[in-house]
């Protein structure tokens, strides 16, 4: 998988809909560092689901499956499972105004939980140190359920960004030499690691989109685009900016429909 976020959304999917142990749960998180720190965002938050706040505590991954447990209750046929993964500018899906938007916005990414309109649950990961995840806690309304891309859809986008991103890689060798190296090696090893966040049993075709959304990524890695200025020219540069900053919007709406996608099946078979 390829974030924290993703991780718990797909997973806790296949918990709550019977799919998956807790166990399994668990050790999905714990892939991404062994201890996992717990806190609300809020004191009321606190209060209300009996966790620590201000200073976050060890208090154990399966603090988290309580609280998602207590915003998607058994039988509670509406409950959603949704990731996000928003960026400046690419907000959609995020409740308006609350500390979970802001939040979710500077890590990136984030997981909601609960009934569309009811009151549920955020929660957003923040790497502390190379073992130590701190995951936050959030309470606010649910926003209405997202009107998203068709999965057949993406699947075919998808398609199409692989060679456009493959186009960028083949575009600037020198800049991806000097700077990283063997664009192949950069790429197989940002492959293995996504390797080692491994999901559920999924359908061919959700499969098939998340490892395409993790080649895609790869590539774009590998090509270092994030240095538009080594462009020969400032139009270059502008032009290859405008590409990565399509394609890299490609790939977090391919992953968001494939996770949400993943999710309702277990959910609501």
């Amino acid at each position: 998988m390829s974030s924290p976020s993703a991780s718990l959304a797909i997973w806790s999917g296949a918990w709550l809909g019977g799919r998956a142990a807790p166990d399994d749960v668990l050790d999905a998180l714990g892939r991404w560092a062994p201890l996992a720190l717990v806190v609300a965002g809020d004191e009321d938050t606190a209060e209300d689901l009996d966790l620590p706040w201000p200073t976050p505590r060890d208090v154990g991954s399966a603090t988290l499956l309580s609280v998602l447990r207590l915003a998607a209750p058994a039988g509670e046929a509406a409950a959603t499972v949704e990731l996000v993964l928003p960026v400046p500018g690419d907000v959609a899906g995020l409740p308006t105004g609350t500390a979970f938007a802001a939040a979710a916005l500077t890590a990136g990414e984030g997981v909601m939980v609960g009934v569309p309109g009811g009151v549920g649950i955020g929660l957003v990961p923040t790497v502390e140190g190379p073992d130590v995840l701190r995951w936050t806690v959030f309470r606010f309304r649910q926003p209405p359920a997202r009107r998203d891309t068709a999965l057949g859809e993406v699947e075919y986008t998808m398609r199409e960004v692989v060679r456009e991103a493959a186009d960028v890689l083949g575009s600037a060798p020198a800049v991806v030499t000097r700077r990283i190296g063997d664009p192949r090696v950069v790429i197989a090893e940002r492959l293995a690691a996504a390797q080692a966040h491994p999901y559920p049993p999924l359908s061919e075709r959700i499969t098939r989109v998340l490892d395409t959304a993790d080649r895609v990524d790869a590539i774009l890695d590998a090509a270092d685009v994030g240095a538009p200025s080594e462009a020969p020219t400032s139009t270059g540069a502008e032009t290859r900016e405008t590409t990565v900053r399509s394609l890299r919007t490609a790939v977090r709406t391919a992953r968001r429909v494939a996770v949400t996608d993943a999710v309702d099946r277990f959910l609501h078979p």
